[in-house]
């Protein structure tokens, strides 16, 4: 009789599981989904700049001179950061460390917060599509989007630069959100332990 009893408590204990790790492994599967296009968006756009956009450092009007195409190659960090002839492996070795990190660090968040589980594997993916250039390209990341008026331009960026700005500005207001919602139920206790 006592296998019989135990068998139904354990079919229930490993259902319990499996509904407990579903939204895991969907949350797991969205994360490195959202990794997976940034980094192939990515590439096939500097593939394209690099097959399209010879001569480098001649701009293609895209829209009139505020959005133009223009092939560059960064062996530095962003914002034209440069350390010297060890650069490329310098920073290639960061972007890894960063990006464990990040994942580390963001776990729980990424689980509670919208913002944050699009921000992070958006961060992620950048940092692997510039990591991908900085191991396969000696001239370092092909950037090509080039946006100002005139002779007054920001710096050359690429679609990796662009998911890492969006994510991290998705991650902060994720975090700020997170400690707004942790300062109001400490007020909500505190108002709840005065009365």
């Amino acid at each position: 009789m006592k296998p019989n009893a135990q068998a139904p408590s354990s079919r229930a204990a490993a259902a319990s599981a499996a509904l407990t790790d579903a939204p895991a492994a969907s949350s797991l599967l969205r994360f490195w989904s959202i990794v997976l296009v940034t980094v192939a968006f990515d590439y096939v756009t500097k593939a394209l700049a690099v097959e399209h956009l010879v001569p480098r450092h001649m701009p293609h009007r895209i829209i009139g001179d505020v959005v133009r195409f223009t092939l560059a190659y960064n062996p530095g960090a962003a914002f034209g950061m440069h350390l010297g002839a060890a650069s490329r492996w310098i920073f290639a070795t960061l972007s890894i460390l960063i990006v464990v990190v990040l994942i580390r660090a963001t776990s729980d968040l990424t689980r509670v917060s919208k913002l944050a589980a699009f921000g992070v594997p958006a961060i992620v993916g950048g940092a692997i599509g510039n990591l991908l250039d900085r191991i396969r390209l000696r001239e370092g990341v092909v950037d090509f989007i080039d946006i100002g008026l005139g002779d007054v331009r920001f710096w050359t960026f690429n679609i990796a630069d662009t998911a890492v700005t969006i994510g991290a500005a998705c991650l902060v207001i994720a975090l700020w959100r997170e400690d707004r919602a942790h300062q109001d139920a400490l007020k909500r206790a505190g108002n709840g332990v005065a009365s």
